[in-house]
């Protein structure tokens, strides 16, 4: 009988080796990483991660644990997965720069960074990217040790381009416009895919190309993809603007680009912008005009601006600006919520017999769908002097 045991055992135990899957993860302190490694003339990959971090879970969740993904890493790398806001992690991500997670790294044995990442990569991504790292020819320490020496091959700056955009370096759109300097035609299918990853400044050659050439890369990666392009560029035009000059450029670009929707484009835009810098003045008399120019039909899009407004605003006219809003909000569907806004409102701007008579029908709709009304019970007390 114990023999049989001890055989079940056995197989088990090699049940369990032949059908692991996924990366094993070496634990150790850095020191002890770096020896491995230089005994096994590997490098180190290192997911550097945070305990918070929603990616970092589902790469640990949906990728690492894929064998394909297993049977390549294991083979390669010594493979380390470093919380960076805990014990030696703390030192390391200072050594290493860590600005975002999850940041996947791979490290010589003597600690140097030879390549590095920036994101959530799906598996064929990370293969890829490990794929590079092995590679002299194509991992980030090898290629800007090149170009240092003033190699400017078209090949290693395109290269050199794709490791700074995958680390989340800045200064790829430099070296992108470089490569493309080297370009007779920019039109080539590879061209023009290196253009659309690499466009995320308005202010540049490749972002002029784009909007010039716009038909043709719809034509190629699909008319929605590239909305969603040009509203990349705004938005990051945008959370870089300091004036209504830079703000100007956005609109010139919408004329030129959706001379259709150009208009309504431009006061979402410009909405946009005041509240992002608390100008609430400005922010109300460009969403007030942009309302009257394109009646919204949804009720909550309304409340929600009104609602903004009464928490952010103090000017009257501001506030009777969103007090119009939230109005038109009750007129396309009466509710709790709105009617509670109006009341707010109408508290705000000093109106109490008015803001106690409609908080009294803000309670009486939220009775009636079974909502929690506490805060206008709150907001009645105030009404009241009692709050």
């Amino acid at each position: 009988m114990k023999k049989y045991l001890i055989l079940l055992a056995f197989t088990l135990i090699l049940g369990s080796n032949s059908f692991a899957q996924g990366i094993e993860f070496t634990k150790g302190t850095w020191k002890e990483l770096k020896a491995k490694a230089a005994k096994e003339d590997k490098l180190i990959f290192v997911d550097a991660y945070a305990e918070w971090c929603g990616p970092c879970k589902k790469m640990a969740k949906d990728v690492f644990t894929q064998k394909e993904v297993g049977d390549y890493f294991n083979a390669r790398f010594v493979n380390v997965k470093m919380d960076m806001e805990k014990g030696e992690g703390i030192g390391l991500s200072r050594e290493f720069g860590i600005q975002a997670y999850p940041t996947l790294l791979f490290v010589n044995s003597e600690g140097a960074v030879v390549h590095r990442a920036v994101g959530y990569h799906t598996t064929d991504l990370l293969i890829g990217l490990a794929d590079a790292a092995n590679d002299p020819n194509r991992n980030a320490g090898s290629i800007n040790a090149r170009y240092d020496k003033g190699d400017r091959s078209p090949e290693l700056l395109k290269n050199l381009a794709q490791t700074r955009y995958d680390a989340m370096d800045g200064t790829y759109v430099q070296i992108a416009e470089e490569y493309l300097a080297t370009q007779k035609d920019w039109g080539t299918d590879d061209n023009l895919a290196f253009i659309f990853q690499m466009t995320s400044d308005l202010d540049s050659k490749m972002a002029d190309y784009l909007m010039t050439n716009r038909l043709v890369f719809e034509g190629k990666f699909g008319k929605q993809e590239v909305i969603g392009k040009v509203d990349e560029l705004v938005q990051n035009t945008i959370s870089r603007a300091e004036t209504e000059a830079d703000l100007k450029k956005v609109e010139d670009l919408y004329a030129k680009t959706y001379p259709e929707r150009a208009k309504e484009m431009s006061g979402s835009l410009k909405m946009g912008f005041y509240a992002q810098r608390e100008d609430w003045k400005n922010f109300a008399k460009v969403a007030d005009q942009h309302f009257k120019d394109f009646p919204a039909k949804d009720w909550m899009e309304l409340n929600e601006m009104a609602w903004l407004m009464y928490q952010a605003a103090e000017g009257k006219d501001e506030l009777k600006c969103a007090l119009g809003w939230a109005k038109q909000s009750v007129k396309l569907d009466k509710n709790y919520a709105n009617t509670d806004t109006v009341a707010s409102l109408y508290y705000k701007l000093g109106k109490k017999g008015k803001a106690l008579k409609t908080a009294n029908e803000a309670i009486e709709l939220a009775k009636a769908s079974d909502e929690d009304y506490s805060a206008t019970e709150e907001l009645i007390q105030k009404i009241k002097g009692k709050g």
